[in-house]
């Protein structure tokens, strides 16, 4: 009996451990893998570089941590460009035109700053940035942010199909730089009349935009707006 109950547990936690893994290979983007893939394909056209709330002139550790990894696989050969994306959306000053700011403390060029201003949540940074890559011209592109926030964003690339890679940070290359980022005049960044997210979108509108409630009501009406195009030509 006791040689049965054994087994039985045995059996149960290899399930589970099976379970695990399979979640972890699907969902997870690890950042070693994720590189060994990118060194084989740069350089990529442009990364996506999402936002992240800028609240005072100081730079602080998510700002931080993003545009220097923006800025490592700019100076080493792995994007040709970078847009960052993200509009006012928890403080009065335009993310992504924040993070523009930020950036040109380093070697990166201005003409290879793009800025997305539109999205609100990290599912539309992904979508608005990607077709406006799209419409750059830019064929091969990558999102580059924390490992968590490229597994969250893995299985939205499926569903919008997005022809994309995941970039997630490297900690040790970021510290490798030693590099200080300066207090910017953010003045420029700034939105007035500003009224934050979570007072023009309660808790549940809020959680479908993190879902991509409002990249689907895009995708919807881009389809549809294809589909009366095509109508109206063929009736020529």
């Amino acid at each position: 009996m006791a040689l049965k109950l054994n087994i039985y547990i045995a059996l149960i936690g290899l399930t589970i451990l099976t379970s695990c893994k399979a979640y972890y290979n699907k969902f997870y983007t690890d950042p070693t893998k994720c590189f060994e893939v990118a060194k084989q394909k740069k350089p990529y056209d442009v990364i996506i570089v999402p936002g992240f709330p800028h609240d005072s002139g100081k730079v602080n550790r998510v700002l931080s941590q993003r545009i220097k990894w923006a800025f490592y696989l700019y100076k080493n050969g792995y994007a040709k460009n970078i847009i960052f994306s993200g509009g006012a959306v928890h403080s009065p000053y335009v993310e992504a035109e924040a993070m523009k700011l930020i950036a040109l403390q380093t070697d990166i060029p201005k003409e290879h700053i793009f800025t997305e201003t539109k999205a609100k949540h990290t599912t539309e940074n992904l979508y608005y940035s990607s077709i406006m890559a799209n419409g750059l011209g830019f064929k091969s592109i990558a999102f580059a942010t924390e490992p968590a926030q490229c597994s969250f964003m893995k299985p939205f690339k499926r569903k919008f199909k997005l022809d994309l890679d995941f970039l997630p940070v490297v900690t040790d290359s970021i510290l490798k730089l030693n590099m200080i980022l300066q207090p910017i005049d953010e003045s420029s960044a700034f939105v007035s009349n500003f009224v934050p997210l979570k007072e023009k979108e309660g808790l549940l509108k809020s959680l479908r935009g993190t879902r991509g409630h409002q990249v689907k009501k895009e995708i919807r009406l881009a389809k549809k707006l294809r589909l009366t195009s095509t109508h109206s030509y063929d009736n020529k």
